[in-house]
């Protein structure tokens, strides 16, 4: 046994050069700043308040917007597929699963170059609009597209955990249920819903994450006018060369991925009762420590 723990030491080591070294980098660059000539860096709070002044209100404004949609337009699309492939036999399910994961083995940046050829003014969408005397129509570098971009991208990581949930769901308390004398609506709202409720919970939370760090679909379909909270993470590390303020607004991320992964696995253990509080609870108190915190490190920088 002890010639196979001394396997994990490369995996080990790679763990620590991959990930606990550039999150130590992203950590001191964002609790810190250029210092004097004594101390090459100072202690700061700076970076996190500036997050949230008012020149960057806009962009976490327009991120969590069109996180919100995407999340909700994902929830009730993939939902319904979740089920009907959930119903399915395993060697139906299996194949329907396999389609719904193929676009994920394609990159994302050919996916969304696609995507521009399918909405350009003169793309194929448009071509097949004009046949029939509709087209054409400006669909490129606006909200559509961005939209368009995001749901088709990010479906996967919604329909993925709600059909799990669905697989994993006790048949019998479906058919108990009928038995009782309950119909189709309050059969599915008060036993299908709420045993389904740990993957939605981790459904929303994926996709709510990846759209609003999402950088590459808005700069190539929002043809560079929409900037969201991961091109403006892009611009402070690439363009303006501002590291901490970059290394800050990951930081806030990261805290809000920490929670998903909290939320997932207390919805996977616990099951659904306490999966939707939690979720409101987490978000509540996120929102709330968000400003507070501002407000306070807003008064001690000044």
């Amino acid at each position: 046994m002890k010639q196979f723990k001394r396997l994990i030491i490369p995996y080990f080591i790679w763990a620590i050069v991959i990930l606990v070294i550039p999150l130590f980098l992203i950590a001191l660059y964002a609790f810190t700043t250029e210092g004097n000539e004594v101390m090459t860096l100072s202690f700061t709070w700076g970076n996190f308040a500036k997050f949230l002044e008012a020149t960057y209100l806009n962009v976490i404004l327009k991120s969590f917007w069109l996180g919100l949609l995407t999340t909700f337009i994902c929830l009730v699309l993939g939902y319904p597929l979740a089920l009907i492939i959930a119903r399915c036999s395993e060697k139906v399910q299996g194949l329907l699963i396999m389609l719904v994961t193929i676009p994920m083995w394609i990159n994302m940046l050919l996916r969304t170059y696609a995507w521009m050829n399918l909405l350009a003014d003169n793309g194929i969408i448009n071509n097949l609009l004009a046949k029939i005397g509709l087209g054409p129509i400006s669909m490129m570098y606006t909200d559509f597209s961005v939209m368009v971009g995001l749901i088709c991208n990010f479906m996967p990581f919604m329909i993925i955990p709600i059909h799990t949930s669905l697989n994993k769901m006790d048949k019998s308390l479906i058919e108990a249920a009928y038995d009782l004398g309950a119909n189709r609506f309050q059969t599915f709202w008060k036993v299908i819903w709420k045993l389904s409720l740990p993957g939605v919970v981790n459904g929303i939370m994926m996709v709510f994450l990846l759209a609003i760090s999402s950088f590459v679909i808005p700069k190539l379909l929002g043809g560079g006018q929409y900037m969201l909270i991961g091109n403006l993470i892009e611009s402070q590390f690439i363009s303006v060369g501002d590291w901490n303020f970059g290394s800050a607004i990951s930081i806030i991320l990261a805290i809000l991925g920490y929670s998903r992964a909290r939320i997932g696995m207390q919805s996977a253990l616990k099951g659904r009762a306490k999966a939707g509080r939690n979720f409101c609870i987490v978000a509540i108190v996120l929102s709330i420590i968000l400003w507070v915190t501002n407000l306070v490190l807003t008064i001690m920088v000044r």
